[in-house]
């Protein structure tokens, strides 16, 4: 009889208790953040002091001694190296691209074009007929057209997607697999419009990868104005083009997820994991991708230590290595979780930009989404709730981990971020302050609650 008095009277209230204790200190977080936040000091030191941060890269090798030595100030309980091998790319050279004839007539049309990361060099400068596709659907109905031809991808976001990421996945399959699916029918190269909704004429750059059971052909990307122009002039007219790339490879390249930690005073054993990652593209700053979600990351630790925020579990701090063109950062953060038995319960990325934050996405079972709900009115003051669906390409790996695991990631407005992502304009100037610092109060207060609650709330 009692149980069923407090189940039916008190537990109520005691949830109501429960629920604006946890709004008091996510907003002691979100204040402190607000008025005293250093994640755009550090993204200013990060941008400019170091630079782009590809693998394998002098930067790459700065940024990581910048960052532990950040950690350390910060006042993390550990702050150590975790060894990795990433792919060791190098551009080579100034990427070129022109418009050298239209129906026999002699012109010289440059266009704006970067090869695609991990492109091999054209090896020499190359002339061809260039051919023009919307769809491999269409490339495979006119395959006997292709050969000795640069193939041009017409990759163009659709427009009519709010979700612009969901634009970008469709998309970037022409980036990641099109050279080889262009070199399987004789293809001596291939163009694509970059994956961008900007109306600039800037390229953008991002990772391809090569089949090996067809020749390695270059790619490019191209400005979008360029692309566009391009493509409409394939329509009606015989195009010849030229282009130049000097893409090569060295041997893997020593580099380090740097790891930071504060220790859980009751269940230090189980891990949650915050981070993003810290290499870029080398054309850039890599300021929204992903110096946004490093200083975030930073700065949760920073508040957490100015409030005397002690977690219950241990907390991870994890700058990971080699996002951008190969995934090698998250795979051995994983890889190491599992040879050293240890006990992942949830992780969050930053890796979308450091836009407005307009939720926290959570990759969770129908049942604990349930759960989910209930917090989700918490992250109302700071322009955020909880949305079902979300995770970090550099933590997705922890799921060989622990199978059950909850995955998470910041979701900014993204409507602007695809106008300077891989692209040489994604520099510290175009940041905001206040949304950077939001954008970590958001991923400040669901860390707290999945520390404070546990993983199943």
């Amino acid at each position: 009889m009692r149980y069923l008095f407090f189940l039916f009277y008190c537990l109520p209230f005691a949830l109501t208790a429960q629920y604006q204790q946890d709004s008091l200190i996510i907003k002691k977080m979100a204040d402190e953040i607000m008025r005293n936040g250093k994640a755009y000091d550090l993204l200013r030191e990060l941008t400019k002091g170091i630079g782009g941060r590809l693998a394998g890269s002098p930067q790459q090798q700065q940024a990581a001694l910048w960052a532990k030595r950040n950690l350390e100030a910060l006042g993390a309980d550990k702050v150590y190296f975790q060894a990795v091998k990433t792919p060791n790319w190098k551009r080579g050279g100034q990427d070129y691209a022109a418009i050298v004839s239209i129906d026999g007539k002699a012109v010289i049309r440059p266009l704006k074009a970067l090869a695609l990361g991990n492109s091999l060099g054209s090896n020499g400068l190359k002339e061809a007929e260039l051919i023009a596709f919307s769809s491999f659907e269409e490339m495979e109905k006119r395959q006997e057209e292709i050969k000795g031809k640069v193939v041009y991808f017409h990759s163009v976001f659709d427009p009519t997607k709010f979700q612009t990421f969901k634009a970008y996945a469709e998309s970037g399959v022409f980036r990641r697999v099109g050279a080889s699916k262009a070199a399987k029918y004789g293809a001596v190269a291939i163009m694509i419009h970059s994956l961008s909704s900007a109306t600039d004429n800037e390229p953008h750059t991002g990772s391809m990868t090569y089949d090996e059971a067809y020749p390695k052909i270059p790619a490019l990307a191209l400005g979008p104005v360029d692309a566009q122009e391009l493509f409409k002039l394939s329509k009606s007219s015989k195009i010849r083009v030229q282009l130049q790339t000097y893409g090569y490879f060295l041997a893997d390249a020593d580099e380090n997820n740097v790891v930071a930690e504060i220790k859980g005073s009751e269940f230090s054993s189980e891990i949650i994991t915050v981070g993003g990652h810290l290499d870029s593209w080398d054309v850039n700053e890599g300021a929204h991708d992903d110096g946004a979600g490093i200083v975030q990351t930073m700065e949760i630790l920073r508040a957490m230590k100015a409030v005397k925020y002690q977690p219950k579990r241990t907390i991870r701090f994890v700058l990971f290595a080699n996002e951008e063109n190969g995934m090698r950062g998250g795979n051995e953060y994983a890889n190491q979780a599992i040879l050293n038995k240890e006990k992942h319960v949830y992780a969050l990325e930053s890796d979308e930009g450091g836009f407005t934050p307009r939720s926290i996405g959570i990759s969770c079972s129908p049942e604990q989404w349930k759960k989910f709900e209930l917090w989700s009115p918490l992250f109302k003051p700071y322009g955020g709730e909880l949305t079902l669906g979300g995770t970090g390409a550099d933590i997705a790996p922890l799921v060989k981990v622990n199978p059950g695991m909850v995955l998470s990631g910041l979701i900014p407005d993204s409507q602007r971020y695809f106008d300077l992502h891989h692209a040489k304009t994604d520099v510290f100037e175009n940041v905001n302050k206040r949304e950077l610092l939001w954008g970590a109060v958001n991923m400040a207060g669901i860390i707290y609650l999945m520390d404070h609650h546990g993983a199943n709330p």
